[in-house]
């Protein structure tokens, strides 16, 4: 898969994250609840759990991506079933678990568990990464969380749009990053009743994100291989959630 093609596609799914969380928080739509958004989560949670040992070369794919999918799912769920701030309270304990469930996938294996501790760190770092997902969840539940999601995600959408373009390394991250700083702060504009600094932030925050992720992943010969290259397109996207809440954690109150 190109690198543009992933770039655009990054950009859609963070166009679908802004958009969900715009939709939730219409007025009209209150009944829906926040069902959109923990669906959205999950399957991003999901998507890293099916491409993420192979984009690794993970030794044990399948147990791999089951103790993934089972870390990240379960963290939005655990969100979604929080009550009150701070509304990842309950997140450290699904992670703690999903890392147990690691070592227990590691002593199933009857493969004479090569390469244990590249196994055992690769699904770790799934599991994370899976997680980070569900702070698109708890962004939305924050102060001023439907313009903190949108500022965030459209941030990102722009950043990861502008990352296709060829400019080389040094160049080509300046400007995602100024394109994800621009975008921040004009839709935190547009959103009432918002801090003035927070889009900005979120944008810095996102682009720096799209364009280390960029350099980091480009050249991976892993690529070539259709869900590993997927996984490349969704892990901006579940990792801003995480990036999202802090940021407005700090500076929404």
């Amino acid at each position: 898969m190109e690198v543009s093609t992933r770039a655009v596609l990054t950009a859609v799914l963070a166009a679908v994250m802004a958009v969900t969380s715009y939709v939730v928080g219409l007025p009209e739509l209150d009944g829906t609840g926040e069902l959109p958004i923990v669906v959205a989560a999950s399957l991003l949670a999901l998507a890293i759990a099916v491409g993420w040992p192979l984009l690794l070369g993970l030794p044990n794919v399948l147990g791999s991506g089951v103790v993934i999918a089972i870390g990240g799912v379960g963290a939005v769920f655990a969100v979604a079933g929080t009550r009150g701030a701070p509304w990842l309270r309950e997140l450290p304990i699904v992670v703690a678990l999903a890392v147990l469930l690691a070592f227990v996938n590691e002593l199933a294996r009857q493969d004479g568990r090569a390469r244990l501790v590249d196994s055992v760190s690769g699904t770790v770092t799934g599991v994370l990464v899976a997680a980070s997902a569900a702070g698109w969840l708890a962004a939305e539940r924050s102060v001023g969380g439907t313009a903190l999601v949108v500022s965030g995600a459209a941030a990102l959408a722009v950043a990861a749009a502008t990352s296709a373009a060829p400019l080389g390394a040094w160049l080509g991250g300046v400007v995602t990053t100024g394109a994800g700083v621009a975008t921040g702060a004009a839709v935190g504009i547009l959103m009432a009743d918002f801090p003035r600094a927070v889009g900005p932030v979120l944008g810095l925050a996102m682009g720096v994100l799209v364009a280390a992720l960029h350099a980091l992943f480009d050249r991976l010969p892993a690529l070539r291989r259709r869900l590993a290259a997927f996984t490349v397109v969704v892990l901006p996207v579940a990792l801003s959630g995480i990036l999202v809440y802090v940021v407005g954690r700090v500076l929404v109150t």
